[in-house]
């Protein structure tokens, strides 16, 4: 399990967000939602020693980050960045990658480390991509293989950095669905997310950033009923209740626009 306490987060010496406690728990779907240049990516980052914490505490496993390597970070928590360079090597070369902190130098792939990345491979429904060129995949077909990279890791956390961005409907879906399958099997899974509806409709928390801090946290339900994802977001949100459950969807803004930070937090 990742958890935060209190962490702030940002550049150089300049905090983006501060003072987020949040805990990314084992079986479930925590989605960080929140307007551009809030600071979700930031915090992702930061949660997995990507880049300095500028305050509080992180412990993964109940161990301080700070105390880890990150080769060790790395066995115990997968990263799938939002934007990535598309290297000239199969789809089965890159989902080895994933296996990269278990080895010891020379690299050399052993049985155990090829069947590792062919069950995650089968895992997204990409066996048979393993000999395309990643260059010939489509934006949702990549999107399965980096994920199969992160799987190879066989990490008990993944966090996502907008993994469905520039996907279509389908793919999004897809991906979400596979997300919610690894949160199934017992894994703690962290998605930034912009899709609203997609949020709601997939998470099992939400932690909304505004403003420099984590302005609301909780189930969709609640988050929903408080109105506050709608006053950040500037926007209009329905449901219906239908067989598959729940859903959410964008209604016309009727002349509402984005109310200011300061009138957010009342």
């Amino acid at each position: 399990m990742l958890e935060l306490q209190e962490m702030s987060a940002g550049y150089r010496a300049t905090a983006v967000v501060s003072g987020v406690s949040l805990r990314f728990v084992p079986g479930r779907i925590l989605v960080l939602a929140g307007p551009n240049g809030c600071g979700k990516s930031t915090l992702l980052r930061t949660a997995l020693g990507l880049q300095p914490r500028l305050g509080g505490r992180i412990l993964l496993d109940g161990v301080e980050l700070s105390a880890l390597s990150p080769r060790q970070i790395a066995q115990r928590a997968a990263f799938m960045a939002q934007s990535r360079s598309v290297p000239n090597i199969t789809a089965g070369r890159l989902v080895l990658h994933g296996r990269f902190p278990y080895l010891s130098y020379p690299r050399r792939y052993q049985k155990r480390d090829r069947e590792t990345a062919r069950r995650a491979l089968e895992w997204v429904g990409g066996a048979g991509l393993a000999d395309r060129p990643l260059t010939e995949l489509s934006g949702g077909q990549r999107q399965k293989i980096y994920l199969a990279m992160a799987l190879a890791q066989d990490t008990e956390t993944i966090l996502m950095d907008e993994p469905t961005t520039f996907l279509d409907v389908r793919h999004q879906l897809e991906v979400m669905a596979l997300a919610r399958k690894l949160a199934e099997e017992g894994r703690a899974v962290g998605i930034v997310l912009h899709d609203l509806c997609l949020a709601l409709r997939y998470a099992d928390r939400i932690a909304l950033l505004h403003g420099g801090g984590l302005l609301d946290y909780g189930p969709p339900e609640a988050l929903y009923e408080r109105g506050l994802l709608e006053k950040a977001f500037g926007v209009s949100l329905g449901r219906v209740r239908t067989e598959d459950g729940v859903q959410y969807y964008y209604r016309p803004l009727s002349g509402r626009g984005i109310i200011s930070e300061d009138k957010v937090r009342k």
